[in-house]
């Protein structure tokens, strides 16, 4: 007999507490997906599962308290929307389990022991962020032969980033392209980041998959069309906002695959024992209405391997 009916049955509803790091618009897609995921899985609402939400929208010292609510509400289960939420319900509980939606790199990290074996009360799923950065770079250079200068929004202080900074850096020195780093710890260094940029006359903008840039990217995708500048970023939630390429993991299959962990675990499996699994999607997203507006011509080779192109 299933958990869902059991708990039905003896007037038990699970509750699943879901952490984000930024606004509900913002995560709208992936909390959609994984909705999808536990329907799909026998699961409604109100009927024989619940779910609290809790949004930090984008203020990260606020991950900690929302953290802490949910326990104390002694939620069945906690679904983090990344890593920036990983880290806060990591220190608020060892026991209720913990399942990441995603995360950069969860053993660099300190969430799991190894993704075979995570060790603790937390599982998941991996974005392999930090290997596929310097790919980003290389797509630039091949939409920009010429590309000689990018700056680099992010911050080597977020779990992930730093390995994704050195991927970054190592593909750089392979491609011959100057990198300016730019740290964005807080909302307030955007526009300083902003004027760098300027300053420095790169040649284009590369977003490492941080929660801060996350929750403001229109207002960075503005500032690079604005000033005619390419912008990469590792999810297509950055085109659609007006950036010119994205390429990474596709988050919204993350989202729906993490119902599956939550499915397991309330029936009885303990998140030490699931393995984390790593992403069987990636996607190539072009926006040429973005590459009119700045004058770039994206050459045949790259917009053949697009998965999407917005026209």
């Amino acid at each position: 007999m299933s958990f869902s009916l059991d708990a039905e049955q003896l007037g038990k509803i699970p509750q699943i507490g879901f952490l984000a790091a930024n606004s509900p618009s913002s995560n709208a897609a992936r909390l959609k997906a994984f909705r999808e995921g536990l329907r799909e899985l026998g699961y409604v609402e109100g009927k024989n599962i619940n779910i609290d939400l809790r949004y930090a929208d984008g203020k990260l010292d606020r991950l900690p308290i929302l953290a802490r609510e949910l326990v104390r509400l002694n939620v069945d289960l906690i679904v983090t929307s990344g890593p920036a939420p990983t880290g806060p319900a990591k220190q608020a509980t060892d026991t209720i389990p913990i399942v990441m939606a995603w995360d950069i790199d969860p053993v660099g990290s300190g969430f799991v022991t190894s993704l075979a074996h995570p060790g603790s009360n937390i599982t998941g799923l991996s974005a392999l962020a930090p290997e596929i950065s310097g790919k980003r770079l290389q797509l630039l250079k091949e939409s920009i032969p010429k590309l000689t200068r990018v700056a680099v929004f992010g911050s080597s202080t977020e779990p992930g980033n730093a390995q994704s900074l050195r991927e970054t850096q190592y593909a750089a020195k392979t491609l011959g392209v100057e990198l300016h780093n730019e740290e964005i710890r807080r909302p307030d260094q955007i526009e300083t980041a902003f004027q760098q940029t300027l300053k420095e006359r790169v040649q284009a903008i590369l977003v490492l998959p941080t929660a801060l840039n996350f929750a403001h990217r229109k207002e960075i995708a503005n500032f690079a069309l604005k000033s005619r500048l390419p912008l990469i970023g590792g999810s297509s939630e950055y085109i659609d906002v007006g950036g010119l390429i994205s390429y990474g993991v596709n988050f919204v299959d993350l989202f729906h695959r993490a119902a599956s962990y939550v499915d397991k675990i309330l029936k009885g499996a303990k998140p030490a024992d699931l393995p984390v699994e790593q992403p069987t999607k990636f996607e190539l997203v072009i926006n040429l209405k973005t590459s009119k507006q700045i004058g770039l011509t994206i050459p045949p080779n790259v917009l053949a391997r697009a998965d999407r192109v917005i026209k």
